[in-house]
């Protein structure tokens, strides 16, 4: 076998759906499984895959083991030559897989690669590439510094490379990291002294410390809706900061006042991102002027029309979208049915008018999306009546 996906699922259930269903048309050609580790969710995960994807290796831990041990038990049972760890909350592009083993094949001495990441409004999103996070680059990401000038302190973000040039990295994030499965087995999988945060840090710098190169690819990309990966509450700072501390303390040798300083600043920025967060979570959003859906199914059409005062307008594909007038601040439906995932994510990037995404299943009257890199995302669900909005749960 070429290939095995490996997918660490917990209480996500509809983005889980979704990206499986991206992956199922990522791999039409390739000789390639599917593992979930489901880490004993609550909101019938394991019950959904079993019966929407019975063809799909599902693994049910009883606890909540996090991330690193999580995906280590998937690659336990992995039978490809490559893996690809892949966080549930991401949609793939119907040519990512082909394109990582294209890239890594072709790649001497190819350790990780990882894929260029935009979240659920179309923004790149900067950790998709990130340099090693020494204690220096570390302290300038926790003030900030990396804002004031990407020339002096613009290594966290790895700004030797734009968005759209492939190149090599120091760190990829855990959203998606590709690899041979004997490279993975070779780092020992997942450090699992850590719970979830900066075990991926870790892998990638294992991997450089033996001898290999990681790769951010721009060629591909994938969207990951990564603001409601987990809420920025207690236990997010406390597992950030453990995160954090185990990295340093693993692979760095720091004086006293150093640590102090690290300790310092991981306080003041977790909190920061705690109540930005929340606040942002908790902001009025103006609801959108118009609806605008690009599917050809007219039971979804008539539902919808029914679920909204707001208009509704219905278009067969996205050139007949653009051909017409659309309003500032309209929600864009794009149906799985109908629309390839890349042309989503084509038309996401390159929209310039204001306006929020959604993608509805395929088969289904479900729709995920989120407004931009912070904000929890949404799940919408057409009832008799009216559509259902729930806040989408966290991952760990």
């Amino acid at each position: 076998m070429k290939l095995s996906i490996v997918v660490l699922n917990y209480n996500v259930k509809y983005f889980l759906n979704v990206c499986l269903q991206s992956v199922q048309r990522a791999i039409k050609n390739i000789d390639a499984e599917i593992i979930v580790v489901d880490n004993a969710s609550k909101d019938a995960s394991v019950e959904m895959v079993q019966k929407n994807f019975p063809e799909i290796i599902c693994i049910a831990n009883t606890v909540n083991h996090g991330f690193p041990k999580g995906n280590n038990i998937g690659v336990n049972v992995a039978k490809g030559e490559y893996v690809c760890i892949l966080n549930p909350d991401t949609v793939v592009a119907e040519d990512t897989f082909e394109k990582l083993l294209e890239f890594h094949k072709n790649t001497p001495n190819c350790g990780i690669v990882g894929s260029k990441l935009i979240d659920g409004s179309g923004h790149f999103l900067p950790e998709s590439k990130r340099g090693l996070s020494t204690p220096f680059v570390a302290f300038t990401k926790v003030l900030g510094l990396y804002k004031i000038s990407k020339k002096w302190f613009g290594k966290y973000y790895a700004s030797h490379l734009s968005e759209n040039q492939t190149g090599r990295v120091d760190m990829l994030v855990g959203a998606c990291m590709f690899m041979k499965t004997s490279l993975y087995k070779e780092l020992g999988g997942f450090d699992e002294n850590f719970f979830m945060y900066l075990e991926d840090d870790d892998f990638s710098y294992r991997s450089l410390k033996a001898g290999y190169h990681n790769y951010f690819l721009a060629e591909t990309t994938i969207i990951h809706y990564k603001g409601e990966s987990t809420p920025k509450d207690t236990d997010y700072q406390l597992r950030f900061q453990k995160g954090l501390q185990c990295f340093f303390n693993k692979h760095f040798t720091t004086s006293i006042i150093t640590k102090f300083c690290l300790s310092f600043g991981i306080f003041i920025f977790t909190i920061f991102k705690r109540f930005s967060s929340s606040y942002k979570d908790n902001q009025r959003v103006l609801p959108p002027s118009q609806y605008v859906l690009i599917t050809k199914d007219p039971k979804f059409v008539k539902l919808f029309s029914k679920s909204t005062l707001k208009p509704v307008s219905n278009f067969p594909s996205i050139l007949k979208m653009l051909q017409s007038h659309i309003s500032l601040n309209a929600e864009i439906i794009f149906d799985m049915d109908l629309v390839s995932i890349k042309e989503m994510m084509l038309f996401m990037q390159s929209h310039k008018t204001p306006s929020t995404f959604k993608i509805k299943a395929e088969d289904s009257q479900v729709m995920i999306g989120s407004n931009d890199a912070v904000c929890r995302g949404e799940i919408l669900m057409l009832g008799e009546s009216h559509a259902k909005k729930l806040q989408k749960p966290s991952i760990i």
